[in-house]
């Protein structure tokens, strides 16, 4: 095998391990929704049930972090660059506080179908002109018609 073929190899691998990633994280996602809406339940209120589901996210990325023994100086990088770098945090709470507050009363499908076709119509737009820096990948039929049909299984697992 020459290196082109060898190069070739490992980027399917490492494509076929992200790919799982990527799924993994999918399959994560209503499972956390569904713990989170009984945790905001138990608590009496989604915004103290997302706050302590953070603190506990928060501590269990800590813990990591001083296992593999991150360099926390790095942290200050941060601070020179654009604020809206910062709203990530923010926008990951309102997530989690409307999955909490949806789940129970749309059912954790038709959450994350129209979870699912918000996040692909708006990574289009993104994508095409390259928002918040994202790599500039034109708008095709072919996408829109992905989302077409991704926006017409979310309506198709609402309860009539």
């Amino acid at each position: 095998m020459n290196s082109k073929q060898v190069l070739n190899v490992r980027m399917m691998k490492s494509i076929y391990l992200l790919s799982f990633i990527a799924l993994l994280s999918g399959v994560v996602l209503p499972i956390q929704a569904v713990l989170n809406a009984k945790l905001g339940k138990t608590v009496g209120d989604p915004i103290y049930g997302a706050l302590i589901s953070f603190i506990i996210g928060g501590l269990g990325l800590l813990l990591y972090c001083l296992i593999v023994r991150t360099d926390f100086s790095q942290i200050t990088q941060a601070t020179s660059s654009n604020w809206l770098i910062w709203t990530g945090g923010l926008m990951g709470a309102f997530y989690v506080v409307a999955v909490i507050i949806l789940v129970p009363k749309m059912g954790t499908a038709l959450t994350f179908g129209l979870v699912i076709a918000g996040q692909m119509g708006f990574s289009l737009v993104m994508d095409h002109y390259g928002w918040f820096g994202a790599p500039i990948q034109a708008i095709s039929w072919q996408k829109i018609l992905g989302v077409l049909l991704i926006i017409g299984g979310a309506i198709l697992l609402r309860d009539i």
